[in-house]
């Protein structure tokens, strides 16, 4: 098959969409499919991957995202002889996808990756939230309508798009995660970073941006620091927020307890997770936390707060903590993890084994019978659109 997938934006922007076509399109090329990537902006990057195809755009302040409403026209002839294409992002590339690949009957898959109306909040807190909400529930029903397929990566996503008034059908699949790279032994770095075996790593690792909750985060980790020794907070990662976070984080004097890691890069992600002793997030934006599932897979447990995506993926008490979002509520359970190693190493090794549902070669399977199905079902529809075109042409030249 040839498959394009269409993104607002890719590399050199770092996310866990950019993360997911990637390896995505990786693995598909592994098994003799020609995928390409449809984006905007940075023309100028030394792409390390074949078939990226990039098209002008506008950039939006410091997002990483560019702004435009058409591709090339070499751009648009290219993506009009995919096989299937594979939507990211519902806005721009969303409507392109309808605008250029509906009338060729082309099937549409759209993933539904992101938390639109809690980003929306994040990043423009000054916009009424009911002007975010009306708009997506404006939106989103008839454009997920429009599509062939609507993907959920959790089903408390697939929740959240119901009460949008998606009424279509959604399929539940999870987005896949290359386990075996978290699960080799690493050696352990501890000693390189001046830490001890008795001290307790906790670690965060993604996007330093508002919607991740980490001021939260940090004021959680000062009161546990104030009851336990020796430990530790990790931070990996960088995005808009790093100074203001390394601020607070020396405002609130735990300045000695918390290490920012900077953009630790994939290969060395697995090392960085294997030295620690839990993983963190206080995020309520998260639809699939790819960053939650790798930790799990590495053998953390994990402790995040009751939402859509985290609470999909920690089971509270057995791979790790879920919590309200209160301070106190948080912190107390962040204090039994830090002080309790046996119950660390029990919902590790059940992180572990509850992560191999998320196996990208398991994933990957589901996504191409889909991917097959539709394709299938376009063919007498493409056929029938061809003989008409050929036959307008054969009238156009007598």
């Amino acid at each position: 098959m040839r498959i394009g997938m269409m993104s607002d934006v890719y590399k050199p922007h770092v996310s866990g969409i950019t993360n997911y076509i990637s390896l995505n399109k990786r693995m598909l090329e592994e098994t003799g499919h020609e995928v390409f990537v449809f984006t905007f902006g940075d023309l100028d990057y030394p792409d390390d991957e074949v078939n990226i195809i990039r098209s002008p755009g506008l950039p939006l302040v410091d997002t990483g995202y560019s702004l435009n409403f058409r591709y090339r026209r070499k751009a648009k002839a290219l993506l009009q002889t995919m096989d299937l294409v594979h939507v990211h992002h519902p806005f721009l590339s969303g409507r392109l996808a309808l605008n250029y690949c509906r009338p060729l009957n082309i099937p549409i898959v759209f993933t539904n990756h992101t938390r639109h109306d809690l980003y929306a909040q994040a990043y423009m807190p000054l916009l009424p939230e009911e002007i975010s909400a009306s708009f997506l529930q404006s939106y989103m029903p008839p454009f997920c309508t429009a599509v062939d397929l609507v993907i959920s990566p959790s089903p408390g996503m697939a929740d959240v798009l119901r009460k949008l008034g998606v009424t279509s059908p959604i399929e539940v699949i999870p987005n896949g995660v290359e386990l075996e790279r978290y699960q080799q032994p690493c050696e352990n770095y501890r000693f390189e970073f001046g830490f001890t075996p008795e001290d307790i790593l906790l670690v965060y690792a993604g996007r330093l941006g508002p919607e991740k909750n980490l001021d939260f985060l940090l004021q959680a980790f000062a009161g546990v620091a104030e009851a336990v020794q020796g430990v530790h907070l990790l931070i990996a990662g960088s995005g808009p927020e790093e100074a203001d976070l390394k601020k607070q984080v020396a405002r609130i004097g735990i300045a000695d307890r918390v290490h920012f890691l900077g953009m630790v890069e994939n290969d060395r992600l697995p090392r960085y997770l294997a030295m620690c002793d839990l993983f963190v997030t206080a995020s309520v934006t998260e639809v699939h936390p790819l960053s939650v599932i790798e930790a799990m897979a590495t053998g953390l447990p994990a402790l995040g707060i009751h939402s859509v995506g985290v609470g999909d993926t920690i089971e509270d008490g057995s791979t790790g903590f879920l919590a309200s979002q209160t301070q106190a509520a948080f912190t107390a359970k962040l204090t039994r993890l830090c002080l309790d190693r046996n119950l660390r190493q029990k919902m590790g090794m059940a992180a572990r084994k509850a992560s191999e549902k998320y196996a990208i070669q398991h994933t990957l399977q589901i996504m191409l019978a889909n991917y097959e199905r539709l394709v299938f079902a376009a063919l007498p529809r493409r056929r029938s659109l061809r003989a008409r075109l050929r036959s307008l042409m054969e009238k156009l030249r007598t």
